[in-house]
């Protein structure tokens, strides 16, 4: 079993800064890559960032300049600092940790920024 558990999430207005924030448990022996990644009312799931295991970043270029992802010393957290905030940000967000191959999910946080 692995456990993705979330916090960070909120209300924030335009412009201002949240910080996701995601801890994997469990079975994580073959943790690789971690993201993000969200949806909008009506949308499709979206990636908004990953980091793999060895430091390499990718980033939507919608939040690329904005966004930051990074990885604790355990690897096992990934983080998503979030700048400069936007309207067209507000979704629920969603981590992502593949082991070996199959890909798990967190519950999901809202974001919502208020113009």
């Amino acid at each position: 079993q692995v456990q993705l558990v979330e916090s960070g999430g909120g209300l924030v207005q335009a412009g201002g800064s949240l910080r996701l924030s995601c801890a994997a448990s469990g079975s994580i022996l073959r943790l690789n890559a971690m993201g993000w990644y969200r949806q909008a009312p009506g949308k499709q799931r979206e990636l908004v960032a990953v980091i793999t295991t060895g430091g390499s970043t990718n980033y939507a270029d919608s939040v690329k300049g904005r966004f930051t992802i990074s990885r604790g010393n355990a690897k096992n957290t990934v983080y998503l600092q979030m700048n400069s905030l936007k309207p067209e940000d507000t979704a629920v967000y969603y981590c992502n940790a593949m082991i070996w191959t199959t890909a798990y999910w967190g519950q999901g946080t809202q974001v919502t920024v208020s113009s």
